[in-house]
């Protein structure tokens, strides 16, 4: 029979775990200790957070201007969105993507190296069937490889693809993008170490019920050289952005002050006349000043003299016609 523990040695027991836990939940502070950050050698971050954030950047802009291209020259509404960029490496991207798949590589001189740029059926077949006339709705998905002709015509979109992606990075530098070879399994093209890091950059392009992605891979030795360059780009592109929101609160504050209700009055001349003259004015009088009849009147906005003009009847209604604003300081 195995030994029964008594209702004494099961609460021992049980605080002993308890002590346990919060010993690993809360570690004791010790004078002279370090932090020590976690760090994953499967996936090194050789890219800093301001890096990645200025590859964010860059192409948002390029998924705005693609998805202007594609819905001009397919006729339809598409849409594209940036949704991650991440680092990774070489492996755990293949692994990710479909087969069969549109597998590019591409140069991109002056840089070495090769990067990828990956566009999924889900997206590729629909473009093509867009093309030919077809509805490209979600059926138009057939699991299989591009024929020759439907590479011939999809090679118009990857150029146009490329076409953005040269000015995307022109403020970074002068890249010439360019299909040095494409496959449709990811497996049969391996362009670095499976080891190595990568920066994923993943588009989502959405043309009516279909929904695909457009994945560019940059090997982090390919970009290397410029990383540099990519520090002073986001401090550009965050002046950019901050002279922008001033320029939209400018433009509001000058949107809503339109609408403003302001109080409009012609002034004829004014003159100074005592206590008694006041009191004996009666109708008919007549009050003499010193401006002249060919003098311009003055024409005042909430009280603050603006412009010179004259009097008159327009379409049977008392106006006063405006000849030129006052200069700073003009007295009429």
């Amino acid at each position: 029979m195995p030994e029964v523990l008594s209702q004494n040695e099961v609460d021992a027991l049980l605080s002993a775990v308890n002590d346990v836990n919060a010993d690993l939940g809360q570690p004791e502070e010790r004078t002279g200790t370090r932090e020590v950050a976690v760090y994953d050698f499967k996936r090194p971050e050789r890219v800093s957070k301001d890096q990645m954030r200025a590859l964010e950047t860059h192409h948002e802009v390029l998924a705005r201007n693609l998805a202007a291209t594609l819905s001009g020259h397919l006729r339809t509404i598409v849409d594209c969105k940036l949704t991650a960029v991440e680092q990774l490496t070489y492996s755990e991207f293949v692994m990710s993507l479909p087969n069969p798949t549109c597998f590019n590589v591409l140069t991109a001189e002056p840089l070495e190296g090769k990067l990828v740029l990956e566009i999924n059926p889900a997206i590729v077949f629909p473009i093509i069937d867009k093309l030919l006339g077809g509805q490209a709705g979600p059926g138009s998905v057939p699991e299989r490889e591009m024929t020759e002709i439907e590479r011939k015509l999809f090679a118009r979109i990857t150029e146009r693809i490329l076409g953005h992606l040269r000015d995307t990075w022109m403020p970074i530098k002068a890249l010439n993008f360019a299909v040095a070879q494409t496959e449709s399994n990811p497996q049969l093209l391996p362009v670095v170490a499976p080891n190595e890091v990568v920066v994923l950059i993943s588009l989502e392009v959405r043309m009516g019920d279909v929904t695909g992605l457009v994945n560019l891979c940059i090997p982090y030795p390919v970009i290397e050289p410029i990383m540099g360059a990519f520090s002073t780009v986001q401090s550009w592109y965050s002046q950019r952005r901050k002279s922008q929101e001033i320029q939209e609160a400018a433009d509001y504050l000058r949107d809503s002050l339109k609408g403003a209700v302001l109080d409009v009055s012609g002034f004829v001349a004014e003159t100074q006349v005592s206590v008694r003259e006041l009191l004996e004015l009666a109708p008919g009088q007549v009050l003499v000043t010193d401006k002249p009849v060919a003098a311009p009147l003055i024409l005042t906005v909430g009280g603050k003299a603006k412009f010179a003009g004259r009097a008159g009847v327009f379409r049977g209604k008392k106006a006063f016609e405006i000849v030129r604003p006052l200069r700073p300081g003009e007295v009429v």
